[in-house]
């Protein structure tokens, strides 16, 4: 992160929660993605999580498993942060993360 850019996770909806809340595992993952659905910096926090290879946790509203798949899908990313900016420059910013594949 470059240090003349604020910090993404100020705004982040699960500021405030439990983190562990987010660190589940079988469905109760689905309840921890609802915390994201609403997000505003839900782009910024997947793209932690695919460019770092989080590899556990809910992270811009996907599992690691889904993580997994689309970072499977997509060995070509090298910036998951430049993608999926340019992808909600092209479509909006009303628009989910674009889920590349």
């Amino acid at each position: 992160m470059n240090s003349t850019e604020p910090d993404w996770r100020t705004a982040a909806a699960c500021r405030d929660t439990d983190p562990d809340g987010l660190f589940v595992k079988g469905a109760e993952q689905n309840r921890a993605k609802l915390v994201c659905m609403a997000c505003p910096v839900r782009t910024e926090c997947l793209a932690e999580a695919l460019d770092n290879r989080i590899t556990f946790g809910v992270w811009g509203g996907m599992t690691e498993r889904e993580r997994r798949a689309l970072l499977r899908r997509r060995p070509d990313v090298q910036s998951w942060r430049d993608l999926l900016e340019e992808a909600r420059r092209e479509h909006g910013d009303a628009e989910q993360p674009a889920r590349a594949g």
